[in-house]
């Protein structure tokens, strides 16, 4: 099952993307983003490495932007790309160790690089 979510990210016409925002993180994927936009990620195709035990790792970190807005980043949005895509595939909490999404910094800056260090989404093998 979790190598069916990377099928949804890669599922558009362009690459799936990460979006980093500050705020406090909404209740779920479907519900409205709260907080302001400071940075989005373009990932690879395939976007995660194959499954294992259940766990996707995010491939071909370090991946790196630049900010958009200042602030201090606390969850993202991952998301299938262009057309034909699914949007929003889900989210997850944002730290420098020990969340879903690792950054280099969660003190984001414009036009300052940031880093996604390391990821990883995890459901059910099965």
């Amino acid at each position: 099952m979790a190598d069916k979510v990377d099928d949804l990210i890669n599922g558009g016409s362009a690459a799936g993307t990460v979006k980093v925002y500050s705020g406090t993180q909404p209740v779920n994927a479907n519900t409205a983003i709260t907080g302001t936009l400071l940075a989005t990620f373009t990932l690879d195709n395939p976007a995660f490495g194959a499954a294992s035990a259940g766990v996707l790792t995010l491939a071909a970190t370090p991946i790196s932007t630049t900010g958009v807005a200042a602030g201090t980043a606390t969850h993202f949005r991952c998301a299938s790309g262009g057309t034909g895509g699914v949007g929003t595939v889900f989210d997850g909490s944002v730290s420098t160790s020990g969340a879903q999404l690792n950054l280099n910094t969660t003190t984001i800056s414009v036009g300052v690089t940031v880093q996604i260090t390391s990821g990883f989404f995890t459901m059910p093998a099965s």
